[in-house]
């Protein structure tokens, strides 16, 4: 059975992630990047499939760990049966020239023998490197990669036959053994690289000094500079592009086939991320992920795509890995992702949205944005009534899902509002007239009255709990009666143990998204639950539900895509992107009733009337 995805962290240097469970071992890393081919692949297969264990040997040890202060440096404490202890201390230095992580044991009580074993597998656990040694460093190479571990023990070379490097060696108190591990490209034949302890404490300030600049300071502050590092850690750094998750094909049902690749980064997340970067005081890094956003989708806008690798990569396409049993045996593993084909009205809006929010904070170049959209609105004027894949990307036919029609009303109320209220140049009276029509559409083909709610789609009887965002776009008021309505009918029939789950799953599921039936709770949607009660003045029970999120967070403070709370695990890609986005989004909301320091920055949305 495959490890909980609770027992695993995540390290990172602003430009890749690894995972490191609970019991020592490296189960994930893709070098150089985010997206890169994995070297180490055990998460989605067993350790033939490329580990990194690193841990005391024998039974009966029992591991904590933490991060060391505001970072991403892992410690993890194995304790033993007979009083022995050791520390084994992760990081990835935040790059500076190549990619490179850093293990150190420490020697806490006793003394402890512990066992290295690496075994590196080029191209997601399928190409087995050759090792060449040239004394206290091994090189793994095959292909374009070209792997150096070091160690100030020295490194035996792999016995004959085996494709593995094993290292056993003693630490008492006080004694520590480093390894350091770097990548580099395979015509390369040696690396030079930093020492392990210089950079551990070089990465570890580093990433406080990055944490200590945010400016919330209300009662959740722990887990908001938690899932801001989150945030930070999914950056790619040299352009400013958040990927979802580093991970591919974590399924959101054992065994299910709803396994996608989520190393990119998605236009949706566009808004969301710039009001958490903006909210905490991070100016600089919203400013890169707007100028992201502004390239990815540069182009006519019938181009415009919902996701983008993460230096704008256009071309993503998806592959099934067949070598791979999948996590939990969930198969088939996909690199690359389909649904980038996808024509998804809502990314317009998004964008929308997102340009709006950039240039209340006044964030330059603000005339490219402009520009920009107002070639995406000349588009949406003719196409906002096409059906499309919905903010699900759904993989069977197109419909009228009322969240993409919402989305379109929402890009029309920003251009309006540009003019407005920035005097920016545009068709006014088009513009006004457009959006009182999408909204009326809406009110009268995507709400049921007999049921009191908003529904999936047009003429649909399914419940689709993006509908809870339109308070938050200014579709509605939360205390507007169709708002209540639609959150009793997801109260009633989309939440579990107080967790909401993305939309209606029974028997006709696989007739609209194309596949069958079967996932968690959506985390990111329980948070939106969560907001509509806090803006329509039922803060606590709006605090309840954000407290109970905060419960289902592993040690070290995580949230993945998912909850099953009937198997009470964390499931999907991890950790999730749009798990803390809103984290961070509603704990700042929270925090304006609270009247705590470092509530959110005043930015009128202007919610119509009911």
């Amino acid at each position: 059975m495959s490890i909980p995805l609770e027992d695993y962290a995540m390290i990172g240097d602003t430009r890749t992630a690894a995972l490191v469970s609970r019991s020592g071992d490296v189960d994930w890393l893709c070098l150089p990047r985010f997206d890169s081919p994995a070297c180490f692949a055990a998460l989605l297969g067993g350790p033939e499939h490329g580990c990194w264990s690193l841990a005391p040997r024998g039974e009966g040890w029992r591991a904590t760990r933490r991060y060391v202060g505001d970072s991403l440096v892992l410690e993890t404490v194995f304790e033993g049966p007979d009083g022995g202890s050791v520390r084994v201390v992760d990081c990835m230095p935040v790059r500076r020239h190549w990619p490179d992580l850093i293990r150190r044991v420490e020697g806490v009580t006793g003394r402890v023998s512990v066992r290295g074993l690496f075994t590196p597998r080029f191209d997601y656990g399928s190409t087995v490197p050759w090792f060449r040694h040239d004394g206290r460093r091994l090189h793994a190479v095959a292909g374009p990669d070209h792997l150096v571990l070091g160690c100030d023990l020295g490194l035996a070379p792999p016995r004959d036959g085996e494709d593995h490097v094993v290292t056993d060696f003693d630490v008492s108190p006080g004694e520590i053994v480093e390894f350091h591990l770097g990548w580099t490209t395979s015509e390369r034949r040696d690396l030079p690289l930093d020492e392990p302890r210089d950079a551990v404490e070089r990465t570890r300030e580093w990433w406080r000094e990055w944490a200590g600049r945010h400016r919330y300071q209300g009662r959740y502050d722990q887990a908001v500079t938690r899932s801001l590092l989150t945030l930070k850690g999914l950056t790619y750094a040299p352009t400013g592009g958040i990927v979802a998750a580093p991970t591919t094909s974590l399924p959101e049902k054992l065994g299910g086939v709803r396994n996608w690749d989520y190393r990119f980064c998605w236009i949706r997340d566009a808004t969301f991320v710039l009001l958490a970067l903006l909210d905490a005081g991070y100016r600089e890094e919203a400013r890169d992920w707007r100028e992201w956003l502004l390239r990815a989708v540069a182009g006519t806008p019938e181009q415009m795509q919902i996701m983008y690798g993460v230096d704008g990569t256009r071309r993503l396409p998806e592959t099934e890995l067949d070598w791979l049993p999948g996590y939990a045996g969930s198969r088939p593993v996909h690199t690359g992702n389909e649904a980038t084909n996808q024509f998804q009205t809502d990314v317009y809006g998004e964008v929308m949205e997102a340009m709006h929010l950039a240039r209340l904070e006044g964030i330059p170049p603000d005339e490219d944005a402009w520009r920009l959209q107002r070639a995406l609105m000349d588009f949406l004027e003719s196409h906002w009534q096409d059906p499309d894949n919905g903010i699900w990307e759904v993989r069977g036919p197109r419909r009228h899902f009322t969240h993409s029609k919402m989305m379109a009303w929402a890009a029309g109320d920003r251009a309006v509002r540009a003019i407005e209220d920035i005097s920016l140049d545009g068709p006014l009276d088009r513009w006004r007239r457009l959006r009182q029509e999408i909204r009326d559409e809406v009110c009268e083909k995507g709400y049921d009255p007999e049921r009191e709610t908003f529904t999936q789609y047009y003429g649909s009887r399914s419940l689709d709990a993006s509908m809870l965002m339109a308070p938050e776009i200014g579709f509605l008021p939360a205390d507007d009666p169709r708002m209540r309505g639609t959150v009793r009918a997801v109260e009633r029939e989309l939440t579990t143990d107080g967790l909401v789950m993305r939309y209606t799953m029974d028997k006709h599921t696989e007739q609209v998204d194309g596949l069958p039936e079967g996932e968690g709770a959506f985390l990111a949607c329980t948070f939106w639950l969560a907001d509509c009660y806090v803006l329509r003045g039922d803060v606590e029970r709006g605090r309840e539900v954000f407290e109970h999120l905060l419960d289902l967070r592993n040690d070290v403070g995580l949230l993945a895509e998912q909850y099953d709370p009937a198997a009470g695990r964390l499931m999907g890609n991890f950790p999730q992107a749009l798990s803390h986005i809103p984290m961070v989004n509603t704990a700042f909301r929270l925090a304006e009733h609270d009247g705590e320091a470092g509530q959110r920055a005043a930015r009128s949305r202007k919610r119509p009337e009911a």
